[in-house]
């Protein structure tokens, strides 16, 4: 659980995690695995994911408009069934809903099946302050009750902890030495826990589906422990959000799907088990189990209220938004958490547990998408994270840093006379190699694990109309592509190179080009600070920018620009509608440099002299996920007669995220290094990549290794291997 006050500690509460040798191995074996398994258990079925994600999507959306008739109908038909239904607006009530169940039915030994959201509510605390005494069944659960902490993974809650750990724990609960070995530990486990549940009086568990038609509730389960829950104390309560409702068990069904699959790789779980109504209890004294259901807030009604934020209700609680994440595979679910883990704990926390818990959390999201790429309702978590980042500032003021770039950003010419000056202000720490000798003093030595390069002589903005002036008399009438070019700052200013081998490379294949000189940064940079409102504005100048150029595509070489524009800018402005309109229009012609250069140009090998030059790929995060392009730039490397070869885990976060890198430096170096060993291990001569973001964070990093491996955008490898010349 992290409860760090501010961001100081909780980057030393991350270091604390970065130092845990074990904790990374087990996070990064887990990673690997879990993505091969996955891919296997819904390639095995035949399932096809986007479509049952949208399906899933659709049906709890359309709940939406009608939730509390649809509580009312679940109510009802529970009750007919000889179930009692309690409503809980917060945590506070539904803590006295259960103890109270407790002391009406005699109740003073407890046992639970996991659930998250009586970890939400604190359950066990509560009940163990009305002196009652609560089993946790769950193994993993069992492990981290008796260390006293919460879990670090909703779905595997003890993932963090060794099978030496647990043995020196069971050792000190039965007295005895123990082997640390799982099996006999398992054992271990099951022998202190039977008599539990035979003396249990009450059995609480969550659930994962409400099935409105029937008063039903589903539960999805790995261990036979849930079942005997159930089944042996004479009361039983369900704890479960407003947010488990489903119309029918068809809805169920359908999320059984994909929930299993993309939890743990697993075709199905081991138990999945239906109750509709009271059934026989030996125990209880009229031989009837007393069953209650308390269906809980605890601000769920508000976020389903929210236009933005509804899509959580979509989330089946199956972790994987964690699995993928690089931050929580570097340092675990109790420092990417409160309660919930991962990227939907990051959303979670702010609704149920309020700013203050989720106000460091959210800033430690790189936005590589990889959350909202996997995850089974199709909620846009990134999207949501940063806007709770927006409203966390808006309420409790926004950071000095932020704000300056905001004012300096949003006024075009004030930014780019900056840039300009820093020409000659580098000068003294400068090398002759394009990188800065030593990091200047605004720098802290954390951020050292990378070279930092220098700003270019000449902006790409100031080369554009010399190399027009030599394009148009060769090119003739009438190019059959007209093509207008987005820079972003990075190019325009630090790498103009990558943008002139573009333009070369384009004017070959006769594309007509414009550059509308009062474009500027695409603003990703503010979006990424929580600064929404200058973003919007810097946006707003963009899509003006290019509002008159008359030409079919809007071509950038960086991925992320590309992503932000097409994706973020017509939601940034979407209060307007006549600049909705216009922002729609921009995003539908942008397009990245691999896509326009294979898909529009259909570039083949016939269009270059290959060297053979060993070479290999990084895939930018808002390339691969983002815009969703995979196989172009690796083609186009293939049709330059490169020696292609695929890096492990070629399409991770390489740990730039822009100013991610710099606030948290220790995980942009952790993930760097991760990269850069997978990209030596293919023995490549060159390492491409279609973000200048990422040059700066691979260059830079190969740099301080004084590797040999050259570091170039894919535009500036084509160019160079491309037939003809102007």
């Amino acid at each position: 659980m992290q409860d760090a006050k501010n961001l100081k500690e909780y980057r030393k509460e991350i270091q604390e995690s970065l130092n845990n040798a074990f904790l990374r191995q087990t996070l990064d074996t887990f990673a690997v695995a879990y993505r091969a398994g996955r891919t296997k258990a819904f390639a095995e079925a035949g399932i096809d994911v986007k479509s049952l994600v949208a399906e899933i999507a659709a049906a709890k959306d359309g709940m939406l408009p009608r939730l509390m008739e649809l509580y009312d109908q679940f109510r009802q038909n529970a009750e007919a069934a000889g179930v009692q239904v309690h409503f809980a607006r917060d945590a506070a009530e539904a803590n006295a809903i259960i103890a109270g169940i407790a002391a009406a039915t005699g109740s003073q030994k407890i046992v639970k099946s996991k659930s998250m959201t009586a970890e939400e509510i604190l359950l066990n605390h509560a009940l163990e302050d009305q002196g009652l005494q609560v089993t946790e069944t769950d193994l993993g659960e069992w492990i981290i009750q008796l260390r006293h902490e919460g879990p670090s993974h909703m779905v595997m809650p003890a993932i963090h902890l060794s099978r030496h750990q647990v043995r020196d724990l069971f050792a000190d609960v039965t007295g005895a030495h123990q082997e640390p070995d799982i099996e006999k530990l398992v054992k271990v486990a099951r022998r202190e826990l039977r008599s539990r549940f035979a003396e249990a009086d009450m059995g609480i568990t969550g659930a994962n589906f409400a099935i409105v038609e029937t008063g039903t509730i589903g539960l999805v389960t790995n261990e036979g422990n849930a079942r005997l829950v159930t089944t042996l104390p004479r009361v039983h309560v369900a704890l479960l959000g407003i947010d488990k409702l489903v119309p029918s068990l068809t809805d169920a069904l359908r999320i059984l799907k994909i929930l299993p699959r993309n939890a743990t790789g697993q075709h199905i779980t081991s138990y999945v088990t239906w109750i509709t109504g009271a059934n026989e209890c030996a125990a209880a004294p009229d031989l009837k189990k007393e069953i209650h259901f308390v269906v809980l807030d605890n601000g769920r009604l508000e976020m389903a209220k929210d236009p933005l934020f509804s899509q959580v209700f979509r989330c089946v609680r199956c972790g994987a938004c964690a699995n993928v994440c690089p931050v929580y595979r570097l340092i675990g679910g109790h420092r990417m958490g409160h309660i919930y883990i991962g990227a939907i704990g990051l959303i979670l926390t702010y609704f149920f547990h309020g700013p203050d818990k989720a106000k460091n959390l959210v800033q430690n999201c790189i936005n590589c998408e990889a959350c909202k790429d996997i995850c089974a309702g199709g909620i846009d978590l990134p999207r949501l994270i940063k806007q709770i980042h927006v409203r966390i500032q808006d309420r409790q003021g926004h950071p000095l840093p932020g704000l300056l770039l905001g004012q300096v950003m949003k006024n075009r010419k004030l930014f780019h006379t900056l840039l300009r000056t820093a020409k000659w202000a580098q000068r003294p720490v400068a090398g002759d190699d394009g990188f800065m000798r030593h990091l200047p003093m605004m720098f802290f030595k954390d951020h050292d694990f990378k070279a930092l390069p220098t700003v270019a002589d000449q902006p790409f903005r100031d080369r554009f109309p010399g190399l027009q002036r030599k394009t148009v008399k060769r090119q003739g009438p009438a190019p059959p592509v007209k093509a207008a070019l987005f820079s972003g700052c990075v190019q325009d200013f630090i790498y103009p190179e990558q943008m002139e081998a573009a333009y070369r490379l384009f004017a070959d294949h006769r594309v007509a080009m414009s550059f509308p000189m009062a474009q500027s940064c695409c603003g990703l940079p503010l979006q990424m600070m929580g600064e929404a409102r200058t973003s919007r504005e810097v946006a707003i100048q963009n899509i003006r920018a290019f509002e008159r150029e008359d030409v079919d595509y809007i071509v950038t070489l960086c991925a992320s620009c590309a992503s932000h524009l097409k994706h973020n800018y017509p939601v940034l402005v979407a209060d307007d509608p006549t600049m909705v309109e216009k922002a729609r229009a921009f995003a539908a012609r942008v397009i990245d440099f691999s896509s326009f250069a294979h898909d529009v140009l259909g570039l083949t090998a016939a269009d270059f002299a290959g060297d053979g030059k060993a070479a290999t790929f990084h895939a930018p995060c808002h390339l691969c996920r983002g815009l969703g392009v995979h196989d172009a730039p690796r083609a186009l490397l293939r049709n330059a007669g490169l020696d292609y070869r695929e890096a492990d885990e070629s399409e991770v976060c390489c740990g730039f995220g822009g100013t991610f890198s710099a606030k948290f430096p220790e995980l942009s170096a952790e993930l760097l290094r991760k990269k850069l060993d997978h990209v030596e291990a293919t023995g490549a001569e060159l390492l491409l990549t279609d973000c200048p973001g990422c040059v700066m964070q691979l260059r830079g990093g190969l740099k301080k290794r004084g590797s040999r491996i050259v570091v170039q955008h894919t535009a500036e490898a084509l160019a160079a291997r491309k037939k003809t010349n102007i």
